[in-house]
């Protein structure tokens, strides 16, 4: 289920406290994202539930999953109340579609947003490899879902992209960080403000899910 967005959807990732979910919602974020996968900034899903308690309501939380068994995925996106579950890795097309019939939305980080099946995916995210943004970004056009854009987008970059490019959304995570999981509030408001600013000054009609 694609969710009513007023304007540039912005996705914080990798968060691991309170502090830095509440100060990424309060900058202007639409989303954050807790790693229920293997990283530095892992978090246990009793901790995330913490934290999701007490974001507004209009706030998207999210939760990232790599190669998950798809009962475990469901299992923690329900309990925690998640808005929305982040795939990575690898998935069976049946696996996709069992998660898609029992979440709100599905977000898939595919390597190739054009050749990859987008079938019972709401979102895609192209790959957080920064090497890989330009070839994504030449493909936008044939791209077959409402595209966030990842590839750890500095706060130079993020207004080049969304004054140039149609995208819907885009993810920030390591670009804005003093530490591994630790925002830096200058650096992540510098972020949103450059994207905001970006996107009421696009030479491009941005698309409207």
């Amino acid at each position: 289920m694609r969710l009513f967005v007023d304007g540039l959807f912005i996705k914080v990732s990798g968060v691991t406290s309170e502090e830095d979910a509440l100060m990424a919602i309060g900058l202007g974020a639409n989303a954050v994202s807790f790693d229920f996968l293997p990283s530095e900034r892992r978090v246990e899903p009793a901790f995330a539930h913490d934290i999701i308690r007490r974001l507004p309501p209009e706030a998207w939380s999210v939760g990232r999953f790599r190669q998950e068994l798809p009962t475990r995925v469901v299992e923690v996106a329900n309990t925690l109340g998640l808005r929305a579950v982040e795939l990575e890795g690898p998935l069976p097309a049946g696996d996709v579609a069992y998660i898609a019939e029992r979440v709100p939305t599905v977000i898939r980080v595919v390597d190739d947003p054009v050749g990859e099946s987008a079938d019972g995916v709401d979102y895609l995210q192209s790959p957080r490899d920064p090497s890989r943004l330009d070839e994504v970004l030449g493909e936008l056009p044939r791209v077959p879902r409402p595209l966030i854009v990842a590839g750890e987008l500095t706060v130079d970059e993020v207004s080049q992209v969304v004054q140039h490019y149609a995208v819907w959304g885009v993810d920030v995570g390591r670009s804005v960080e003093s530490a591994a999981g630790v925002k830096d509030p200058a650096l992540l408001g510098d972020f949103i403000a450059n994207a905001r600013w970006a996107e009421t000054n696009a030479y491009v009609e941005r698309p409207v899910e």
